[in-house]
């Protein structure tokens, strides 16, 4: 399955990726977490060390000249590259964490880099390779993709993330983040991407259950606690893994719970 993770920057989007990934590969599946965030903390997230951090697609420049611009074309752009080879070539392995990490499946990240440093909606090179690796990811691997996009909804808007079987849109009880998160949503519809699941972030199931009546929110909802050792640990560690026994119970039944209301969404809709 190929999810997309959006809503406003700052909600936890990255976090609930990292859990979700984690989790997924505790259970023996293999999971591509890509980062398409303009923040690039997923793998710190996911507990990689900042020194192993795979560099950035748009950032590797020889790289998307040879595919974009291949020899024999004269300087054509060609927009649909090879790219199958270039997963296992550009990602760097992920950690797994917690009960069943020593007969886990695969986890990997991949960073792509934010389309808005790529040419700003324009047909450019890394743009292109971009989108072409991202497409592959989702059309053609029977692994699980995960895929943190940059906050607010400039990948939904060119169609990046057309193909991916649900989205969940994250958001936080607030009044703006609600508005950004019925945006994305209303925006993903328009595209037919209409399996969504919206997750609210630091908030109490009462507060799912009593939302202003807000056009385009997803109907498919759950909630997702304040966790205390979260906060504790953050000024010492990039890493939402590992937070304790009773912190990673509660955040696995969580996933479940997510998992679920997003193949409830898939029976509903037909």
């Amino acid at each position: 399955m190929k999810i997309a993770v959006s809503g406003k920057g700052g909600v936890g989007k990255t976090s609930i990726t990292a859990w979700l990934g984690d989790y997924l590969a505790r259970r023996g599946e293999k999971v591509w977490l890509v980062d398409a965030d303009t923040a690039l903390s997923l793998g710190q997230a996911s507990g990689l060390a900042r020194a192993d951090l795979p560099e950035a697609l748009t950032q590797r420049a020889a790289l998307i000249e040879e595919r974009i611009r291949p020899a024999g074309k004269g300087g054509m752009m060609d927009l649909d590259p090879h790219v199958s080879d270039l997963p296992e070539a550009l990602s760097a392995p992920l950690p797994v964490v917690g009960e069943g990490a020593k007969t886990a499946g695969d986890k990997r990240l991949l960073v792509m880099g934010p389309l808005t440093s790529a040419g700003g909606g324009c047909a450019c090179e890394s743009n292109a390779l971009l989108k072409a690796l991202l497409a592959h990811l989702v059309l053609d691997r029977r692994e699980w993709v995960l895929v943190d996009m940059e906050a607010g909804v400039e990948h939904l808007g060119r169609g990046t993330v057309a193909h991916v079987d649900a989205l969940l849109v994250v958001s936080e009880p607030s009044m703006r983040s609600l508005e950004t998160a019925a945006e994305v949503a209303r925006m993903a519809g328009d595209l037919g991407l209409h399996r969504q699941v919206l997750v609210l972030n630091k908030a109490t199931p009462d507060q799912v259950a009593d939302l202003p009546p807000i056009a385009d929110l997803p109907q498919e909802r759950i909630s997702m606690p304040d966790l205390e050792p979260l906060r504790a640990r953050q000024l010492r560690s990039g890493s939402v893994l590992g937070l304790g026994d009773e912190t990673e119970k509660m955040l696995d039944n969580f996933c479940a719970s997510l998992l679920q209301k997003i193949e409830g969404e898939s029976v509903q809709r037909g």
